[in-house]
C-alpha cells in the first residue's frame, strides 16, 4: 500500500469508531463534552502512534507465539507514560477521564492495529497508519463530544452558549452517545452514497 493510503485509511473509509465500530467503550464514556473527548483522543494518539512504531521496529525479532504479550507490554508502557503525565500536568482532565486512561491498554484499536498492521508493515507505514487511525478516532470522538455537549448542556469546550435549561439532557447521558454515533454513521453513509 502507498504511504498516503496508510495515512488516510483511518480517517473515513476505515474510521475506527464510525466504520469499524471498535474502541467504543471510551467513546461512549468520555464523549459527554468536547474537552474530555479531545483529551482522550490525544492520549490514544500518543499510545497508538508510539506503539505502532515500536511494534514495527521489533517485528522481525519477536517470535510469533509470544507476540501478543509483547504487544501488551509495549502498549502498557506508553499507557503508563501518558497516565502519569496526565495525572501530573492535567489533574482535572485525568480525574474526568478516570479509569478510561489506564484502559487504553486493552483498547482494541491499539492492539488491533499492532496485530493487523504494525506487525506486518515497515516502520514508516506503521507510524502513518497510527497517525491516520488516531486522527480518525479523534475526529469521531471530538465530533461526538461537541454535538453531545452543545445539545446536552448548551456549552462548547466549557463555554456556555445558551441556557442549559433549553438543552436536551439526554444528550450528555449514555443514550446521547448512541444517538450521536448513529446519526454520524448515517450522515457518513449518505455522504459516501452521494460521492459514489
Amino acid at each position: 500500500m502507498s504511504l498516503k493510503n496508510d495515512l488516510t485509511l483511518g480517517l473515513l473509509k476505515e474510521n475506527p469508531v464510525l466504520r469499524l465500530m471498535i474502541g467504543l467503550c471510551p467513546v461512549l464514556a468520555v464523549s459527554n463534552n468536547a474537552i474530555n473527548a479531545l483529551g482522550m483522543s490525544l492520549a490514544v494518539a500518543f499510545v497508538l502512534i508510539l506503539s505502532n512504531f515500536v511494534v514495527a521496529a521489533i517485528r522481525k525479532v519477536v517470535p510469533d507465539d509470544i507476540r501478543i504479550p509483547i504487544f501488551i507490554i509495549v502498549i502498557s508502557t506508553f499507557v503508563t507514560i501518558i497516565d502519569y503525565t496526565m495525572q501530573a500536568f492535567t489533574p482535572e482532565l485525568y480525574a474526568a477521564l478516570g479509569v478510561f486512561v489506564p484502559l487504553i491498554v486493552v483498547n482494541c484499536i491499539i492492539l488491533g492495529r499492532a496485530e493487523a498492521f504494525a506487525y506486518r508493515a515497515p516502520v514508516l507505514n506503521s507510524v502513518l497508519d497510527g497517525v491516520g487511525m488516531s486522527l480518525g478516532f479523534g475526529l469521531a470522538l471530538v465530533t461526538i463530544g461537541v454535538v453531545r455537549e452543545l445539545l446536552g448542556s448548551g456549552s462548547l469546550f466549557g463555554w456556555q452558549l445558551f441556557n442549559g435549561a433549553a438543552a436536551a439532557t439526554i444528550m450528555i447521558l449514555p443514550p446521547g452517545a448512541f444517538i450521536t454515533i448513529g446519526l454520524l454513521m448515517a450522515g457518513l453513509n449518505k455522504l459516501e452514497n452521494k460521492v459514489l
